[in-house]
């Protein structure tokens, strides 16, 4: 539990003092590593809310990343559940 507590932290700060991709990769570990991590979601929308401007060409959607974070957290929360060396049942 501290770990993930420490791992919410240490992402609050790239995703306010940081590069995006830094970030990016981080909610990508956090996202493997962790079961259901929620956090990645909420602090995309924490991102979008900040800096995020409207995209043309993601039909004027403001919150992307936020968008981004839930889908592959719901594809990778799927796959967990199908590969062969992550436990059956995920705490």
């Amino acid at each position: 539990m501290a770990l993930r507590i420490s791992f919410s932290l240490i992402l609050l700060f790239s995703i306010l003092f940081l590069p995006f991709y830094i970030s990016a990769i981080l909610v990508l570990i956090g996202m493997a590593y962790f079961s259901f991590f929620i956090e990645a979601g909420l602090l995309f929308l924490l991102s979008d809310l900040l800096y995020a401007v409207k995209e043309i060409k993601f039909f004027n959607i403001t919150f992307v990343s936020f968008l981004f974070s839930i889908i592959f957290l719901l594809v990778i929360e799927f796959l967990k559940k199908k590969l062969r060396f992550y436990p059956k049942e995920i705490k």
